[in-house]
């Protein structure tokens, strides 16, 4: 019967879908694109059913998917294979095959309902047991001869990018619930595109990015016409920029030669088969250009079958292959079950594409609740657009010198980030390659800033190789984390990171506070304060919160809980001695990453900064893991309501494509460095200081999340994300009995599980079932000891994030019920 589904509203691109869109591998499935219109897509379809079918000495099944079909019914794709392999089968010479077929037409437009034939069948030869089947299916067709964006508008009928690819998805799973052999080589389908590679769909979206999600591995039919040759490098240039697989390209002879040079070009990485040249007797039915072009097809149909099993090869080889010869980070490989090698295909937006194989091998979603190590922001149309910038500007700098020298990504890139994160305050941008030198490239700027103003430098015209004895130092905050090489950990607090086992040099130069922590608990916020402060006679509207909003809110600059910050901050100041100074703050703003997901209370930290002000102490912000948007805001700086001297970014800068980082400064900072020695400047730097691909793709990245058109989550004239966190939710998580706090901001949600001894700190184990089972509803987290977070993207939607909450709680059920 047909199914005629809602109209939707026309959309750019719209990949969510309300079920897990898995690719089965239990048989080989390939997408048929065309490098334009008419270069014959669906007769390489019909030849490749041909193949398969008419030629195998045993039973075999070939599904044809045409999933956007115009021009119906009169031209419809999967008739026309329907038909020829009909007549191919009576023209048969084999007396062992016997062959039957159906052609089903599943969605139609209002226009063509009361014309479409509901089904085409044929059966095999009377007396056959057993036959080879061919099933074709239309997903969806228009009446109207032109590309599906228009003829779904002006007949009414939009069908968006998720409806399709559900649909897509449900025939897939058809297939795999009507058996396939054991042995792989008993089905084979292919998915045949409409028009060419950026022809759009019925939402307008281009089918490239369409079925971006599934990934299917592509045979490109080129074009051997005049032009031919540019048409069809463009194509396949396309499809490999968005991460498609290409086995093969094929195309009809025009005579024109046209694959010599597209031989040349794919340097033999990708075979190019070419067809006879089709006969253009409208009368003809092709029946001799089919037998003619069998060679050709078969050796299509073995380089398709010969890749897909490889592929199956490598992923099953990989895991293996990998606990031999690969170091992982942050991993102790003892630790590593079997099986807990996890294979990422690929990646489209916010999810991983992995390798599973239990029942049965796909291919599935993994929401990538990580951000991949707090790097990753971007959906699936940014990711594409980032992809195409990155690889134009590859293609137009390569990698170039960068002292004295200025290029137009990197120009592009310093002036975004002085009017955004550094917008006010800093007038310099320093780059290297990630946050950890930032931030020893900060400690410097900072260091001479002091030594400057603090008379450690007599005359800044003298000679800069002048040594001075006192030791400078950093005030930092315990549970602080500023990166992994040895400055940057010198410039935080003694934590498992800094332990002899990891950095036996680790001496910790630094004075290092007990912050105010903030949390959610049982439907509150609540302010914990370190014992040291003296803090016993405060009221609990000091310390309890009904709403996140009021703790961050400036009017607590008079709260009573604002001169015992300023009291313990400037006692502990002034009872430092010794020939050390105090020569820098360095401070990751509002939230602690890596030292557990703590909130630190916002007063205390703008406090901290006006104390260390008026002793002329430099200011540091570490905002690799906190600047745009990862807290709702493009800067912490609009949370805390103070500037540094020198704030560091990176991760998700660069919309975690690439790696990239910057230190910005103000004029200040910047001077202590001018002088008429070039020993006196900032004798830093990195082969890859402002590369051009990745200032290009900051640009982007900063850009697009704080574009309203690109990020439907920007509110508020752009300053602010909307809340991605349901709050009923919030507090329903926040009143588990497994539950001891929870912290959510901007694009993070947190939470600590209530654990003690063993179970509790950064080396437990504890979370490891919950993390797993949550896997298992594909969300991929990683833990800190006993704390758990989700990190979603600045553009990814409130729904997703609701039902990443929705998983957790329902996990976090089974979790206590277990350990009760």
């Amino acid at each position: 019967m047909y199914r005629f589904p809602t109209v939707l509203h026309r959309r750019k691109l719209s990949s969510t879908t309300s079920i897990p869109l898995e690719l089965p591998l239990s048989h080989p499935i390939y997408t048929i694109w065309g490098s334009n219109t008419d270069v014959g897509k669906t007769l390489v379809s019909a030849g490749i059913a041909a193949s398969y079918l008419l030629s195998s000495t045993s039973p075999v099944k070939f599904h044809y998917l045409k999933p956007l079909q115009t021009g119906f019914p009169s031209d419809s794709d999967s008739r026309f294979v329907f038909n020829k392999l009909r007549h191919l089968r009576n023209r048969k010479t084999n007396p062992n095959i016997s062959l039957s077929a159906s052609n089903n037409i599943l969605n139609v437009s209002p226009a063509v309902r009361d014309s479409a034939k509901e089904i085409d069948r044929f059966e095999g030869e009377e007396g056959s047991s057993t036959s080879s089947e061919l099933i074709c299916k239309t997903l969806y067709a228009w009446d109207e001869a032109v590309s599906p964006h228009l003829a779904a508008e002006r007949e009414g009928f939009v069908v968006e990018d998720s409806a399709v690819l559900e649909t897509l998805q449900h025939c897939f799973r058809e297939v795999v619930e009507s058996g396939v052999d054991k042995e792989r080589s008993g089905v084979l389908s292919i998915v045949e595109t409409a028009g060419g590679i950026a022809s759009p769909g019925s939402s307008g979206s281009l089918q490239c990015d369409l079925y971006r999600p599934f990934r299917i591995p592509a045979v490109l039919v080129g074009d051997g016409r005049l032009g031919g040759i540019s048409g069809t490098i463009s194509a396949y240039e396309s499809l490999t920029l968005r991460g498609y697989d290409v086995v093969a390209i094929i195309f009809e002879d025009h005579g024109l030669l046209n694959e010599g040079p597209l031989l040349s070009y794919v340097r033999n990485k990708v075979p190019v088969l070419v067809l006879p040249t089709v006969p253009k007797d409208p009368s003809n039915d092709l029946m001799e250009w089919f037998e003619g072009s069998q060679n050709i097809f078969s050796n299509l149909k073995e380089i398709m079958l010969s890749a897909y099993s490889e592929r199956i090869k490598k992923l099953h080889e990989m895991p293996n292959k990998a606990r031999d010869i690969i170091w992982w980070p942050f991993t102790q490989h003892k630790l590593v079950p079997d099986g807990g090698v996890t294979v990422i295909d690929s990646r489209c937006g916010e999810n991983f594409a992995v390798f599973k194989d239990k029942k049965t091998e796909v291919i599935a979603p993994l929401f990538d609740a990580c951000a991949s190590w707090w790097t990753q922001g971007p959906d699936a149309i940014m990711q594409a657009e980032l992809a195409r910038e990155m690889g134009y500007t590859a293609a137009r700098f390569g990698h170039v010198m960068f002292p004295e020298n200025v290029h137009e990504p990197a120009l592009n890139c310093a002036e975004l980030l002085l009017q955004g994160v550094g917008k006010g305050w800093a007038s310099r941008v320093f780059f290297s390659d990630n946050g950890s030198t930032a931030i020893e490239i900060a400690l410097k700027m900072a260091f001479r800033k002091f030594s400057l103003e603090h008379g450690l430098i007599p005359d800044s015209h003298e000679n800069a190789t002048d040594e001075k004895s006192t030791e400078l130092m950093v005030l930092a905050l315990q549970r602080s984390y500023h990166g992994d090489t040895l400055g940057a950990m010198e410039a935080q607090a003694p934590s498992s990171y800094t332990g002899f086992l990891q950095q036996p040099w680790y001496t910790g130069r630094g004075l290092f506070l007990s912050p105010p922590s903030v949390s959610m608990h049982n439907n509150k916020w609540n302010i914990s304060i370190p014992e040291d402060f003296q803090s016993e006679n405060l009221k609990n509207e000091s310390i309890i919160f009904d709403s996140r909003d009021e703790i961050f809110h400036k009017r607590r600059d008079d709260s009573e809980l604002a001169p015992v910050y300023s009291s313990h901050i400037s006692k502990v100041l002034s009872e430092f001695r010794g020939s050390s100074k105090i020569a820098a703050l360095i401070m990751e703003p509002v939230i602690q990453g890596s030292g557990g997901m703590h909130m630190v209370d916002p007063l205390f930290q703008r406090i901290l900064v006006n104390e260390c002000r008026s002793r002329k102490i430099p200011v540091i912000f570490d905002e690799v893991f906190t600047g745009f948007w990862r807290l709702g805001v493009e800067t912490a700086v609009d949370l805390i309501h103070c500037e540094p001297d020198i704030a560091c970014f990176g991760k998700l800068m660069t919309g975690g494509m690439i790696p990239l980082a910057a230190t910005l400064a103000t004029d200040g900072v910047f001077d202590s460095f001018l002088g008429d020695s070039k020993l006196k400047a900032l004798l830093h730097g990195h082969s890859y200081s402002a590369h051009a691909m990745g200032c290009m793709a900051a640009v982007k990245s900063i850009q697009w999340f704080k574009d309203p058109l690109s990020n439907p989550n920007i509110a508020s004239e752009g300053r602010l994300l909307r809340e991605l966190w349901n709050d009923k939710l919030v507090l329903k998580i926040s009143s588990h009995s497994a539950v001891q706090r929870v912290v959510v901001l901007g694009t993070l949600f947190a939470l600590e599980l209530k654990a003690e001894g063993s179970n509790a700190g950064y080396a437990t184990l504890y979370a490891r079932p919950l993390l797993q089972k949550l896997r298992e509803d594909g969300v991929y987290m990683r833990p800190l000891g006993n704390v758990i977070y989700i990190m979603c993207g600045p553009c990814t939607s409130p729904e997703i994030c609701n039902q990443l909450l929705v998983k957790l709680y329902d996990r976090l059920e089974e979790f206590d019920g277990c350990k009760n």
